[in-house]
């Protein structure tokens, strides 16, 4: 069998995973005009349920100025929490385990998407590297409104309603997405967060609400059943820090006390504007399950897994159009690209109708 180290169990928290090939959140726009998950949703997921761990797409946890695209799901509504059932109980009726990663888009949302509400974020500092997609087209991004210190206790305490909702829908955990330019993400890094005050400055206080996040949402569903990811290296919606490896190594160390089930870390940037080893210092520093992601090949993922250095190994893009990819991956067969025009676009094209190799 090739890639053998990644076919080997491991214990992830409360979960037992028969593989360390993990199918990382993505961004697809399927659910509906009110974030309601749909029935295609659950084919798609299921399709997928051979991964060893399925984290799906980030989600939103409040209501009300956190939609960034327009059809990404929600969990904080009982008609989501009611539709995401389906889409647990499909992957889970073909034996796979699944999280739903819980998300706040930050000044990455658009007040055209949330109702005329304007964005919020650490700092008035809005995304200038890239235009947003709106109903009325592309468009510039906002101005976001800095959230007051006393409005984080609400997102803290909405995180922690989204975890309690997910375990409801049937979600064997949550991710908690600290990465990515998005609302936690904003807090992190200082080229973001330039408040002043206990949410603002030195890295321990810039951590400060992301691990209030990940203590609320361990004391709703258990340690072992949240994940936390961030990506300390990408620019991705106009990010950077000034010391990313000591960001990596805070935070590491953090959630290492907190007894978490994961830690799931990026370790490039997208546009290769950063660079950096955030992997290596984030292993030294959090003794648990450790999760690198993007661009491994099998091969690489594999070898990363067989030193000990990663324990599982998180695949995006390469999930989007090999649905059997832990098949593919133990045959050696070819893996598919995706079409990149569909990643967004609505219905089953590019989303449920690639094929399995059984299927050919």
């Amino acid at each position: 069998m090739l890639n053998a180290s990644l076919f080997t169990p491991v214990t992830v928290g409360a979960l037992a995973l028969p593989n360390r090939i993990v199918m990382a959140s993505l961004t697809r726009c399927r659910a509906d005009a009110a974030h309601v998950p749909t029935d295609l949703m659950a084919e798609y997921y299921a399709q997928r349920a051979s991964a060893g761990l399925i984290v799906a797409e980030a989600t939103m946890a409040i209501e009300g100025n956190s939609a960034f695209g327009g059809r990404e799901p929600g969990i904080y509504s009982p008609a989501q929490v009611a539709a995401w059932k389906k889409v647990t109980a499909a992957v889970h009726a073909k034996e796979g385990r699944i999280l739903l990663q819980l998300w706040h888009g930050g000044r990455a949302c658009h007040s055209l998407l949330n109702g005329g509400i304007q964005p919020v974020a650490p700092s008035p500092l809005r995304i200038t590297n890239d235009e947003t997609h709106t109903p009325e087209g592309k468009k510039p991004y906002e101005t976001p409104r800095a959230l007051r210190d006393d409005e984080l206790p609400g997102i803290v305490a909405g995180f922690q309603q989204a975890a309690r909702n997910a375990l409801a829908a049937g979600f064997d955990g949550v991710e908690i997405h600290g990465a990515n330019g998005y609302l936690l993400d904003q807090f992190l890094r200082d080229g973001s967060n330039q408040r002043s005050g206990p949410y603002g400055g030195s890295i321990a206080n810039r951590a400060r609400l992301l691990l209030e996040v990940v203590d609320a949402a361990a004391a709703a569903v258990g340690a072992g059943r949240v994940g936390v990811r961030i990506s300390p290296l990408n620019s991705y919606n106009d990010m950077k820090d000034s010391d990313p490896v000591a960001l990596t190594k805070h935070v590491a160390t953090e959630l290492n006390s907190r007894g978490i089930a994961y830690l799931h870390i990026m370790r490039s940037d997208f546009f290769g504007l950063q660079r950096g080893d955030v992997v290596t210092p984030a292993r030294a520093a959090f003794h648990g399950v450790l999760i690198g992601n993007m661009g491994y090949s099998p091969a690489e993922a594999d070898s990363a897994v067989a030193s000990g250095f990663l324990n599982a190994v998180g695949f995006g893009h390469h999930y989007v159009s090999n649905p059997d990819l832990v098949e593919r991956v133990r045959s050696g067969a070819t893996l598919v690209e995706p079409d990149a025009a569909t990643f967004y676009s609505p219905g089953p094209l590019g989303y449920t109708d690639y094929s399995a190799l059984a299927a050919k």
